[in-house]
Parts: C-alpha cells; sequence; structure tokens
C-alpha cells in the first residue's frame, strides 16, 4: 500500500492526565506512529470564547491511512486524552487536525483536505513553516512560506 504524509497540528489550552497543554501535545505526538517531523510548541492567542493561551504544534507524518482512516484515529486519540465534542472553539485537552495530505485535497462528509482555515491561521502556519516550508497548497498553488508571509504581513503577532 502506498504511503502518503499528512501535516498534522496539534492544540491544547487545558491540563490533562499528560499535565498542561505542552505536555498534552508531546503525549499526543507519542501516540502516532509514522512521525517524521515535530514543529517547536508555540504559545497562542486562544480564538472564540475560550480565554486560556494555547499550545500549538504541527508535526508531519507518514503512513499508508486514507484521509478518512488517519481522521478516525485522530479522533480516537482525542477521545482517549479526554476530549469531549462541546462549544465550538472552547477549552480542549487536546485538538487535533489534518491540515495537508500529500495526496492533494479530500473531501467528504466529515473531513476536508487542506483544512478549510489554515491559510489564515499564523498558529498551524507558523509551525509548519519550519518543517515544510516548501509544501504546496493543492487549492492555491502557495508555499507554506508564501502562506505564512500572507498572514504575518496581514495580523500582529500572537
Amino acid at each position: 500500500m502506498a504511503t502518503s504524509t499528512y501535516a498534522i497540528a496539534l492544540g491544547s489550552n487545558r491540563w490533562g492526565r499528560h499535565g498542561g497543554p505542552a505536555a498534552e501535545i508531546r503525549a499526543a505526538i507519542a501516540a502516532l506512529d509514522g512521525v517524521r517531523a515535530v514543529a517547536p510548541i508555540i504559545a497562542s492567542a486562544p480564538l472564540g470564547p475560550s480565554l486560556r493561551r494555547y499550545a500549538n504544534s504541527v508535526l508531519l507524518l507518514d503512513t499508508s491511512l486514507s484521509p478518512p482512516d488517519m481522521l478516525a484515529q485522530l479522533k480516537e486519540i482525542e477521545r482517549a486524552f479526554g476530549r469531549r465534542r462541546g462549544r465550538r472553539w472552547g477549552s480542549r485537552v487536546i485538538d487535533l487536525d489534518i491540515i495537508l495530505w500529500s495526496g492533494g485535497c479530500w473531501h467528504g462528509p466529515n473531513l476536508c483536505v487542506p483544512h478549510i482555515a489554515f491559510r489564515e491561521r499564523t498558529f498551524v502556519l507558523r509551525p509548519l513553516r519550519q518543517i515544510a516550508p516548501d509544501w504546496r497548497d493543492p487549492v492555491t498553488g502557495r508555499t507554506v512560506r508564501q502562506l505564512h508571509q500572507l498572514v504575518d504581513r496581514a495580523r500582529p503577532r500572537d
């Protein structure tokens, strides 16, 4: 079976069974097989109603899983970490999102790759730029480096 590469964004702003948000991210990274590269963990301002700052990172992972199967694995890890579905952008122990996939675009009932909002999110693009600056967005054709420059220029830093 062919191997694909995924860019996975990780975020946490609540303490969990592994410790603080950064510890939750490190534990989630350890729970995944095929991790090839991990960006440093950064702090970022919350989106929406949450008041707690986030710890964020991005990793590259090689696997033979299809996008829906990769999503199922990520959701299983979120559940194991104690994540419960709730208010959008609320505080969470762990959030794992597929950002990019080496196969290009994927559209299904519960999944859209590339992630619909990643182009506007500094807390995704900044760490992603550190580990995959030349990865091209299959929709815009721009590299991660270019996308980060556009967002960084338009907004103040977190």
